[in-house]
Formats: C-alpha cells, structure tokens, sequence
C-alpha cells in the first residue's frame, strides 16, 4: 500500500479521459474526464477543469467541476472555483468569488437515502 504522502499531480496541458483512482493526495491543474476518487485530499487549481465525480476525504477547488461531489470533510471552494453538480459533504466553505450551481446535502444520511417510498426528503420536511 502506498504511503499517504504520496501527491500526484496533473499538470496544465495535460488531458485525461477515464477514471483516475489513488490512494494519496491529488492537483489537477490539467482536464479530467471522468471520476476522480482518493482517500485523501483533492485540489483542482485555478486552470483544472474536470467533467466527471470526485469522490475524496477533503478538496479544495480554484478550478472547473462539472459532477456530482462527494466530500467525507471539508469541500473549500476558493478564487474562481466553479461547481456545477450536486455536493456531498460534512463541512462547506466557500468564498465570494466562488460560484456554486447544485444541490448541497450535509446530514448524515447516504445519498441513496434520500428518497424514501418514493417521495424525497425535502417534500416530506415539507408537509410535516
């Protein structure tokens, strides 16, 4: 098993199509397309751009991310981040340049949960 230092690191210029998976941190300062998953940290600089899921313990995004986010800490979007998809996290941060267009979930409850008898959570809230 790899050590959880290990940073990798797409670089500007560089495109990718299809899943990418790792254990440690990852920089995308390239294009992603598809999900990006990893047990640590997420960072999207100000030039990466990714259409796809992330899937991580913690991100920070300065770049572009079109996809559903699932964050178990701290999702910080900062410069000019923009998010366009759905966001599950423990812990939001974001700051006013950011731009932000989706749905955000911070209970505890699974995604799939959401929906129960076939009515959503929000539409019962709702009516109780």
């Amino acid at each position: 098993m790899l050590p959880s230092s290990t940073i990798n690191i797409i670089g500007n210029g560089t495109s990718i199509q299809g899943d990418i998976v790792c254990e440690g941190d990852i920089r995308i300062d390239g294009q992603v397309n598809g999900t990006v998953s990893t047990k640590a940290k997420i960072v999207v600089g100000p030039e990466g751009e990714i259409t796809g899921d992330l899937i991580c313990q913690s991100a920070d995004l300065l770049g572009k991310v079109t996809g559903i986010i699932r964050v178990e800490e701290l999702l910080f979007l900062k410069g000019n981040a923009l998010v366009k998809g759905d966001v599950y996290t423990a812990h939001f941060e974001m700051e006013p340049t950011a731009k932000f267009n989706g749905r955000c979930y911070m209970d505890d409850e699974k995604p799939e949960e959401t929906h129960k008898n076939g009515k959503s959570a929000l539409k019962e809230a709702e009516q109780n």
